[in-house]
């Protein structure tokens, strides 16, 4: 009887494991299928584009006419070569910039005494939203060699000194200043990590703090000082805001404009387009396989079981110092760029004959303000913008969501597999996505180029690597034990990720979805070859105000969308009840 009674029972677990194992390999699959859609196959279709002579608008897709021609047009041509070298030099030189500030940022917030930390570390996060396009233009306001603000400003005090930010150097400084909280972040997060033993018995040999911090703490945090310097790189080599404000003025052509130009021509050259983009994504290939060799050689382990504190360093009178540089960091890359928009948006004309004239109140009114206004497709391009950001919040928060919970599921089929795939578009500029999807979608008859959905879906594969690794951290934290206690209870899969997993991350989910949104609307090399005259975004439409030579309104327009940008960002920081404060950042 005993036995007749568990054989339902029996049969009735097995088929109940087999429902569940079968459930598990159709959501992986489609989670692959999605993501390959996202990510894959518009990088196959660039690689196609890049090797073959078919024209996807006018032929559709056809993969026959085989060619190589294009790699070696590119490689010989030189303003290509010129567009490379630049590249390597402005980028690079802004990486190096970049980690040369994050990481004195980071240490003088994590490691000294130096007075107000919280408070410099929270404002030394404003540059990444501030679009780059934005940061551009304002500094075209300040350091134009003729009509620059800050040059008039040297010339009032009768100093020799003359700033020209159309420069090689111009770009550089620029690139560095805007993107060193990226390096600030990484390196904070190791040096609140590391243990200070190390640092201790450095000092106690009788080395000095200085040394100590040159030749033990800094080497100790390498990884995380490379990966952020890759990662600057990486992004810069996809901006294309900064050096078509600063290097189209002094004929300086980097790759990220160079690939522009190709399919700005008529006709429209997007085979050697592909092939340019293949090149950039080889060079940052390269980069990466330098740096995984470079750590290969030595360990960085610095966390143990072992309890402790970050060492905290007291700097004496010199934390006055360094308090002082910070603010001068901050006057620098905060204060002078939101000032100089503020003054072009509201002065009638923008030259600047001598500093009496900057206090003349005639010069000013809300004329430039009002021409925004008035301007349908300016206005159309801010509805568009929410739209496109809110659509992109709700979409990529959905499937960072998935991902990270599947990955973070040891028993998930093909959970390495969606991971791997998730974090390939790091690697990859955002304006070659923004080609790379021009290619897979331009030439099929599915009505997806054109609208809304194709920018949607453009941002989300290319920010879920972002998205993904703010989730991992909230769903990590989720113990296994409460799934098993929900399945035990009855409780299937959905709804156990419903009413506990879903609630438990929360804060994870918010912070990822704010973040999103934050790089959707300031997003401006995917948008490039993707955007018509009804999808066009702020980060267009402010990029046509200023080669069209209004650059009084531009300046308005711009400031209206970094006062939007701060204003959305509270608005959803405050919503997520402060979650997304250290995520977005």
């Amino acid at each position: 009887m005993q036995t007749q009674a568990a054989e339902p029972v029996a049969s009735g677990r097995l088929a109940q494991t087999a429902f569940a194992l079968l459930g598990n390999w159709f959501w992986s699959g489609l989670l692959l299928i999605i993501l390959a859609l996202l990510v894959i196959y518009p990088m196959i279709m660039l690689v196609v584009g890049a090797l073959t002579d078919m024209d996807p608008i006018t032929e559709g897709i056809d993969v026959s006419r085989f060619a190589l021609h294009h790699f070696s047009a590119a490689l010989t041509n030189p303003n290509a070569s010129a567009a490379l070298v630049n590249s390597l030099i402005a980028c690079g030189g802004g990486a190096l910039v970049a980690v040369v500030v994050g990481l004195t940022f980071s240490w003088m917030v994590v490691r000294t005494n130096m007075p107000g930390r919280k408070l410099i570390a929270a404002l030394s996060y404003i540059p990444l939203f501030v679009p780059p396009m934005v940061g551009a233009i304002a500094w075209s306001l300040l350091g134009s060699p003729t009509t620059g603000l800050l040059n008039t400003f040297f010339k009032w005090l009768n100093v020799d000194v003359r700033i020209n930010i159309y420069s090689m150097g111009g770009l550089i400084a620029v690139f560095g200043m805007y993107y060193a909280p990226y390096v600030y972040m990484f390196t904070a997060s190791a040096l609140r990590n590391m243990d200070p033993t190390l640092e201790e018995a450095s000092e106690i040999s009788g080395a000095s703090a200085f040394y100590t911090q040159l030749h033990v703490t800094f080497p100790l945090i390498l990884p995380a000082i490379l990966s952020s310097m890759l990662l600057s790189f990486v992004v810069m080599l996809g901006i294309y805001g900064i050096p078509s404000v600063l290097g189209s003025q002094s004929g300086i052509m980097l790759l990220s404009t160079y690939l522009f130009q190709l399919t700005s021509w008529s006709p429209p050259l997007y085979n050697a387009a592909a092939a340019v983009s293949i090149l950039m994504i080889i060079v940052a290939a390269v980069l990466v396989l330098i740096q995984q060799k470079v750590l290969s050689k030595r360990s960085y382990i610095t966390i143990s079981g072992k309890g402790f504190r970050p060492r905290e360093l007291n700097l004496g009178h010199w934390k006055w110092l360094l308090l002082v540089l910070a603010l001068i960091y901050l006057l620098v890359v905060v204060v002078l760029p939101i000032g100089a928009l503020a003054i072009a948006a509201t002065r009638k004309f923008m030259f600047v004959p001598t500093m009496a004239s900057l206090f003349e109140l005639k010069q000013y009114s809300w004329g430039h303000f009002q021409t925004v206004l008035a301007d349908q497709q300016t206005i159309q391009s801010v509805w568009n913008t929410l739209v496109i950001g809110c659509a992109t919040a709700l979409v990529g928060g959905v499937l960072a969501f998935a991902i990270g919970y599947t990955v973070q599921r040891k028993d998930a089929p093909a959970a390495r597999v969606i991971d791997l795939i998730s974090t390939l578009p790091a690697a990859v500029p955002g304006l070659i996505v923004g080609v790379a999807y021009l290619w897979a979608w331009i030439g099929l008859p599915i009505g997806l180029y054109g609208t809304i959905w194709i920018l949607v879906f453009a941002f989300v594969g290319r920010f879920i690597p972002d998205t993904v690794k703010v989730l991992s951290t909230s769903l990590a934290q989720i113990h296994p034990e409460l799934k098993e206690a929900a399945w035990i209870s009855g409780k299937g899969p959905l709804r156990t990720i419903m009413t506990i997993i879903l609630p438990l991350a929360k804060p994870g989910v918010a912070a990822a979805m704010t973040l999103l949104f934050v790089l959707a609307i300031r997003e401006l090399g995917s948008s490039l070859f993707l955007y018509t005259t009804d999808t066009m975004m702020m980060a267009i439409a402010l990029l046509n105000l200023y080669e069209s030579g209004t650059l009084g309104t531009a300046a308005a327009f711009g400031l209206a969308q970094v006062v939007l940008l701060g204003l959305l960002i509270g608005l959803a920081n405050r919503l997520s009840g402060g979650s997304t404060n250290s995520s977005v950042g």
